[in-house]
């Protein structure tokens, strides 16, 4: 998903509440490269660790933007809703699959 933040920033960029200073795409990029560089630290035991207590944080900067999308998806059929509206709560145990994976390591 963080190479999508790349080659296909569009979608990314309008979901970037307008409230933010600066332009979407700085944030888009920026988060792009977080979860990238997490996935990567995931993936190597030495910065595991560091890496799970990471992507909590990166669910909660992300939060804002997916509350925007669910915001802008509101008006969408069903299952679009569905989705938009699912990623909120999903936060919570994955930020908590990661608190448990760090205390473990």
């Amino acid at each position: 998903m963080g190479t999508l933040h790349f080659l296909k920033p569009e979608p990314f960029d309008s979901i970037i509440p307008p409230s933010f200073p600066g332009k979407p795409r700085a944030y888009t990029y920026l988060s792009g490269a977080a979860e990238l560089s997490i996935a990567a630290m995931l993936a190597c035991p030495k910065t595991r660790k560091l890496g799970a207590l990471s992507s909590i944080a990166l669910y909660a900067a992300v939060f804002p933007a997916n509350v925007q999308m669910a915001h802008m998806w509101r008006s969408k059929p069903p299952a679009m809703r569905a989705l938009a509206y699912g990623r909120l709560p999903l936060q919570l145990p994955l930020s908590y699959k990661a608190w448990r994976m760090y205390k473990s390591l």
